[in-house]
């Protein structure tokens, strides 16, 4: 006797059906396994029994076995049943595999995260002995358990964790529930009476049990569409409960912050992260120029794609912050803009060459930011140009960003318009070929789904540079705009990598908003989640994959290419920069044996200091020096104004003295004091400049020097000015000084005596050079030499020749001739056959009788050399008239006081202003890397910024390959 005691059913290798029943055995009162499954042809409809403990019981077809029977005719639809029940069960394991990778995936984040927390082994020094430390915490036991018995806890808030619990488990079992119902209803449906088949059969035969099967299998239908939207939705809960762990993390990180600020000793420096070194190493890279065949080969993220195809808005959807600017239609993004995303525990952003940090989460910072983006841009553009290839270096910081370097390029254009330069088009072409045609770079191609694909520019230009589609991933953008306008199944195409004849290793889909530029990246993203949650495109089976949706998805895929792409290039690119390194530390060798690599910076700081050493020695030189340069710059300057406009017109009066004494007081008060000033400045450049003419005999002078050097001296000099209060200063002195008009003693007699023959003389030797041109060479020169006159001189020596009767017949003529000298002199010309003209005399005159006087002056100055102790007696009324001798007394006393204060006034003030000027132009030209280039340069200096660079390159890779392989 058999009591059934559980029906199961499994399929064979054979596709036959497999009935095992559990049943309790009358003769032995144990639970054996019976396997009933049908017999080979020929069989008949009998069963095939199996005992598992050898005991021989037989279940006939059509026979009752203590209550129950299995239908052979019933197969068919069983194993229907079996088929659709087998599917859904199938979803429970689906559920558990997608909760046990989520468990793993949110094990490795905490990982990471844990990883990434600071070093706090500086809190045992900070932290009390752990005696106390337990002692403190018994006390806080005690203490919150007096609170526990003090305080009633809200129900609610004690509950949150338990009802959150409960909601997941009770959701579970409803599933798993649903799926034991359906099994138990299909082995109910066995176990059926003779009439209930002969019914079913009757019913089948009217067709009835088709329409019931279709209902059912639609029913099943719709419970795999639900379970596929509570799987989206499980998903969707799994990324907020990482958002709240990162939330926290950034929490964690401002309690850090505070300890470590109010902490006694000095914390250890937080350790570089990994991909700051990365974009240190690309930064490097970035200004490397060489002449040899070295390119830039690491990866990076290219993000390429047709103008306002969403380029821009993806990548801020993946840094999690708007921090580009935007335009309506017009072109943004003119410039390469380099990306580095790195985690942090705040969300802040930072450009490489500046140290202000932009918080993220505040709207005035990121406007702040988007408008110093938007001036970088637009600075970058020179020359009339529309795009540039000066890259844009900036970092983003902050909690659950992916690691990675993306760079946006400007999107391509089809049609240029009239406010664009003539090579926008072909400028952009060869700027995204450029990125693209490096081997490792990962190309992120964007395609505006909202518009027709067969108007993309991108992708073609994709395929020439990744035809195999090895490093390209391809995104498609605004699709909840494609969703509207397109066929479901054309995006299908899209997204299976059917529809464009480019390969990719990846297709997504993402939402970048709703075309508003207010809105927030949290309502971007909630707006993507429910979205896609709701989407007729995700629920229709086939269409899009759960992990081709959502920025996030895109932005963890890119990141895990990246890294991969990283690990792969890295030792290669390391080993190629070794190889250079070699190469150019041989030249350098060959080439400059004994000297040291120095680079532009070195140099400049070398050469900064031997110019200020020279500033040194200038306030050294002695007094006596200064004096004799300053006395020869001031007659230099003053000279000329001395005998055109005193000494001459003086002469012409009646009254020499008075003259005098007005134009020296005019003189005095108006321009003396101002070109005493610029006499003494240029006294002082003449003199730096000579110091540094003779540094540059020095045995150990280095050339390389000389023109960075010449270019301190003349910018710091174009800059200098003498002091204002120097000019009213020496007005008075000046004054005061010429009001002595008596020489006091032999000494300064004598002196001014040959100051005024040593002037007189420099003056003739110029006037003798003017007549010299004016009149030609001499009969010597002319014979020796085999010169002869032009006619214009033959003129001139005609007129010089009737001038000079003038003279002779009047020695003491005045400096202009009278109407009837004119006129005697043109008649007498005449006569000759000489024509000039009244103004022709005149410019002869000039000449001659300048020279005329000065022989005068000349002879006055040798008979008064002895005259000093009768000029002493008789005064002005003296026999020998030298006046003109007290005259340049005068002017040399004013010399010499006027010299010794601008001696002064350098020593003390102008020497160190002069310093501060060339220390102020060389802090100048050590920022400007630019003219350092163009003032430093030649073969040694070259080579030696080429090795230093290459070394640079070669120790960050290698820093940065040591910490790739300890994270591994």
């Amino acid at each position: 006797m058999l009591r059934i005691y559980q029906n199961t059913y499994r399929r064979t290798a054979r596709k036959a059906v497999v009935y095992s029943t559990k049943v309790v055995c009358c003769n032995h009162s144990t639970l054996c396994n019976i396997t009933m499954q049908p017999r080979r042809k020929g069989a008949g409809g009998q069963w095939e029994q199996h005992h598992s403990r050898n005991h021989e019981h037989y279940l006939l077809a059509g026979n009752q076995a203590r209550g129950w029977t299995i239908p052979p005719h019933s197969r068919g639809y069983g194993m229907f049943v079996v088929r659709i029940l087998k599917g859904a069960l199938k979803l429970r394991y689906l559920v558990l595999g997608g909760a046990i990778g989520g468990g793993v995936s949110l094990s490795k984040k905490y990982e990471d995260w844990k990883e990434g927390l600071p070093d706090m082994k500086w809190l045992e020094d900070a932290l009390p002995q752990s005696e106390r430390w337990s002692q403190f915490s018994r006390n806080l036991i005690e203490v919150g358990s007096v609170v526990k018995n003090a305080i009633d806890i809200d129900p609610r808030l004690k509950q949150l964790g338990e009802d959150k619990l409960s909601e997941w488990r009770s959701w579970f079992d409803n599933r798993l529930d649903d799926a034991l119902e359906a099994a138990d209803y299909q082995g109910n449906q066995i176990v059926e009476t003779k009439e209930d088949i002969k019914s079913k059969a009757t019913v089948a035969a009217l067709g009835i049990p088709v329409d019931e099967s279709r209902k059912k299998y639609e029913k099943l239908q719709s419970q795999v569409e639900t379970l596929q939207t509570e799987i989206m939705n499980v998903q969707i809960k799994y990324q907020k409960e990482l958002e709240k762990m990162e939330k926290e993390n950034r929490e964690l990180r401002q309690q850090y912050l505070i300890l470590k600020t109010n902490k006694k000793t000095t914390a250890k420096r937080i350790k570089k992260s990994l991909i700051d070194m990365y974009s240190e190493v690309l930064d490097e890279l970035s200004g490397y120029d060489t002449g040899y065949t070295m390119a830039d080969h690491l990866p990076r993220v290219v993000v390429v794609g047709d103008q306002s195809s969403g380029k821009t808005s993806v990548l801020e959807s993946i840094a999690k912050a708007r921090i580009f600017p935007r335009g309506s239609g017009e072109m943004m993004t003119r410039a390469p803009v380099k990306v580095t995303l790195a985690e942090g525990p705040y969300h802040v952003a930072q450009f490489r060459d500046t140290d202000r940090e932009y918080d993220l989460t505040k709207e005035s910072d990121l406007a702040d930011l988007r408008r110093e983006v938007e001036f970088r841009m637009r600075a970058s553009v020179r020359g009339g140009k529309t795009v540039s290839n000066e890259v844009i270096a900036m970092t983003v910081k902050g909690p659950g960003l992916q690691r990675m370097v993306l760079v946006d390029l400007p999107g391509i254009i089809s049609t240029m318009t009239v406010d664009m330069a003539s090579d926008t088009k072909d400028s952009i072409h060869q700027m995204t070929k450029h990125y693209m045609s490096n081997p490792n770079a990962i190309i992120l191609c964007i395609q505006d789904g909202s518009v027709d694909a067969e108007r993309s520019n991108v992708t073609d230009l994709v395929m020439q540079c990744d035809p195999l589609g090895r490093r390209t991933i391809f995104v498609l953008t605004k699709v909840d705009l494609a969703e509207e306008l397109a066929d479901p199944e054309r995006i299908r195409k899209i997204l299976s990598g059917k529809l464009f004849p480019m390969k990719a290793l990846g297709y997504y889909a993402v939402v970048t908003g709703r075309g508003r530029k207010d809105d927030s990246i949290e309502a971007i993203r909630q707006y993507e989640e429910d979205f896609f949650k709701n989407s007729k495109l995700f629920h229709r089976r086939g269409v899009i994959m759960p992990h081709q949706v959502t920025s996030r998805n895109l932005s963890l895929a890119v990141s895990d290419r990246f890294w991969k792409m990283v690990r792969e290039t890295i030792e290669q690119q390391a080993d190629a920069f070794k190889a250079t390194r070699f190469n150019l530390e041989t030249e350098w060798k060959n080439n400059f044996p004994r000297l040291r690599e120095s680079g532009r910076d070195e140099l400049f700081d070398k050469a900064k200091g031997e110019i200020l050493d020279e500033v040194v020695t200038l306030s050294q030189i002695s007094a006596k020096k200064w004096d004799d340069a300053l006395t020869t710059k001031l007659w230099e300057k003053l000279s000329n104004y001395v005998f055109e406009n005193i000494y001459l017109p003086a002469a012409q009066s009646d009254s020499f003295n008075t003259m005098v004494d007005i134009k020296l007081r005019q003189w005095a008060e108006q321009a003396l004091p101002a070109k005493s000033v610029e006499a003494g400045w240029e006294a002082l450049q003449q003199e730096f400049i000579s110091l540094m003419e003779r540094a540059k005999k020095a045995h150990d002078h280095d050339d390389v020097f000389d023109q960075l050097k010449a270019a301190v001296v003349d910018e710091a000099i174009r800059r200098h000015s003498w002091e204002d209060k120097a000019i009213d200063m020496l007005r008075v002195i000046q004054l005061n000084t010429l009001e002595d008009r008596f020489v006091h003693d032999k000494t300064e007699w004598d002196q001014a005596v040959k100051f005024l023959e040593n002037s007189v003389n420099a003056k003739l030797a110029q006037t003798e050079e003017t007549l010299a041109q004016m009149f030609g060479p001499g009969p010597w020169t002319r014979f020796a030499q085999w010169k002869s006159l032009t006619p214009d001189q033959q003129k001139r020596r005609s007129v010089k020749g009737e001038l000079d009767k003038i003279l002779k017949n009047d020695s003491k003529h005045l400096p202009s001739l009278s109407y009837d000298e004119l006129t005697t002199v043109r008649k007498n010309l005449q006569r000759d056959n000489v024509e000039v003209d009244t103004d022709y005399i005149r410019q002869t005159w000039f000449p001659v009788y300048r020279k005329h006087f000065l022989q005068q002056a000349l002879q006055r100055a040798k008979d008064c050399r002895k005259a000093y102790y009768l000029y002493t007696q008789q005064g002005s009324e003296c026999e020998v008239s030298c006046s003109d001798v007290v005259l340049f007394w005068r002017i040399q006393q004013v010399i010499k006081v006027t010299g010794n204060a601008l001696r002064q006034q350098v020593i003390n003030r102008e020497a160190r202003r002069l310093d501060k000027e060339i220390k102020a132009v060389l802090d100048e030209f050590s920022e400007d890397e630019e003219r350092k280039a163009q003032l430093l340069t030649g073969k040694r200096v070259q080579l030696a910024e080429e090795l230093i660079k290459v070394r640079q390159i070669q120790e960050k890779l290698e820093e940065f390959i040591n910490s790739l392989n300890q994270e591994k």
